[in-house]
């Protein structure tokens, strides 16, 4: 083996590795949603989670892919669907022409660029369940997940990472502050806005009436098992066996988590009276969030920053969306959709080269504020389109009777805790 196959094979196991971190993130997520939900919906939050990975590999593989990574417009890729076409690489040493030309930066085979992309699409469809929770239909959450992973996320990441016009502008996202959570966040806030607040959620004067959630440590389990895929999800997006760099990703990542989660403790202790440990547990996600865009370019004192303000916004976004009546369970929208634009937006602002705070002036601010509103609206609107045609066809709420019995027994026809329920009163 010479030392090109041996780099490639290196390269190859990193993200395979990497991307296996990032699937484990379903699990978190399912752990986190459920926990902070009643234990009514629980089965019902579990099986989204697991069935969204699904949908989203076949999803990805059938149009995504091709529609995000293939050789096409600036605004829209033109091949490589059912993954067919050729990928070259200039460190396979290959002279044919390729349809993937905007992954050609990184040597790994075709089937390895593939399964960790798909890794983060699925990603982005698991942050609409949590905030759409305990009130949208099975099957229509299904179907959205569908068209959100076939053809609304591949929009906005062509535009970034597919060689689309602004990554061409010289948009900057590491890993997905925008591509992957802010897509996520801006559709399920269509979501939310479009089903409407759980019955309960607001009294008739338009007070907010907490829902806890049932199982906080599975909150807590889930939020550890995020924490632990993030070293996948960011330093992975190296896509290669870059040592210097992985081991700076990774640190950022971990150390803007810290200051997030000790922010949001802060903050939420000031303000609520208490250390509310969903405020934590959210607080720390926030924190990974935001630095997931800028964490291949900043400073580990940035990063800090970054991860303290996200925790800040965290505590400040949960209370906003109460306010307004944006009923989101499990504080996804504040996490991902808040946070995510506060990460592509601290790129401008901390990056070591072109940064605003490092005196490369105001341009790379510029290029991350024209991709949070290009891709935020477009994200917006689509999704709407998708959640209204559902609306108007089967229907994406669940019916009042429904609703309060819980979806388990409506849904799934089983509990996730039978003969336990009752008696608890949960």
């Amino acid at each position: 083996m010479d030392l090109l196959q041996a780099k490639v094979a290196l390269d190859t196991i990193w993200v395979v590795v990497t991307a296996c971190l990032v699937f484990f993130m379903n699990a978190g997520f399912a752990m986190l949603e459920s926990g902070l939900c009643q234990a009514k919906n629980a089965v019902n939050i579990l099986a989204k989670n697991f069935i969204v990975f699904a949908v989203s590999s076949l999803a990805f593989w059938v149009l995504g892919f091709g529609l995000m990574f293939g050789d096409g417009t600036p605004f829209i890729g033109l091949n490589g669907w059912f993954l067919s076409g050729v990928d070259n690489s200039p460190a396979t040493g290959e002279a044919y022409q390729g349809v993937f030309a905007s992954l050609n930066w990184t040597g790994v085979p075709l089937a390895a660029k593939f399964f960790f992309q798909l890794v983060f699409a699925g990603t982005a469809a698991t942050i609409v369940s949590g905030a759409v929770a305990e009130r949208v239909k099975f099957l229509s959450f299904i179907l959205f997940s569908f068209a959100l992973v076939a053809l609304i996320y591949p929009v906005g990441g062509h535009w970034a990472w597919g060689g689309g016009w602004l990554g061409t502008a010289g948009f900057k996202d590491f890993a997905g502050s925008t591509v992957v959570h802010s897509i996520g966040g801006w559709a399920a806030l269509m979501g939310v806005i479009i089903l409407g607040p759980r019955i309960g959620k607001y009294s008739a004067s338009g007070k907010v009436q907490p829902i806890p959630g049932h199982n906080m440590g599975f909150a807590t389990l889930g939020t550890l098992i995020l924490w632990l895929g993030w070293f996948g999800f960011n330093p992975g997006s190296t896509m290669a066996a870059d040592v210097e760099l992985i081991a700076t990703v990774a640190l950022n990542t971990n150390m803007a988590a810290a200051a997030g989660c000790l922010a949001a403790t802060a903050v939420a202790w000031i303000v609520l009276g208490k250390p509310d440990l969903s405020m934590i547990l959210n607080g720390t996600l926030a924190g990974l969030v935001a630095i997931t865009a800028p964490c291949a370019f900043v400073t580990t004192a940035s990063s800090v920053i970054i991860g303290t303000l996200a925790g800040v916004l965290v505590v400040s976004a949960v209370l906003f969306f109460d306010r307004v009546k944006l009923d989101d369970p499990v504080g996804a929208l504040s996490v991902h959709l808040v946070n995510g634009v506060f990460g592509t937006l601290a790129v401008g602002l901390f990056a070591t080269e072109g940064g605003l705070f490092a005196g490369g002036g105001i341009a790379l601010t510029l290029t991350q504020i024209k991709g949070i509103l290009a891709v935020g609206a477009f994200t917006a609107a689509a999704s709407a389109v998708v959640w209204y045609v559902l609306k108007l066809t089967i229907g994406i709420r669940v019916s009042a009777e429904e609703e309060r019995e819980g979806l388990d027994t409506g849904e799934h026809g089983m509990e996730a805790y039978p003969g336990f329920t009752s008696r608890a009163g949960l």
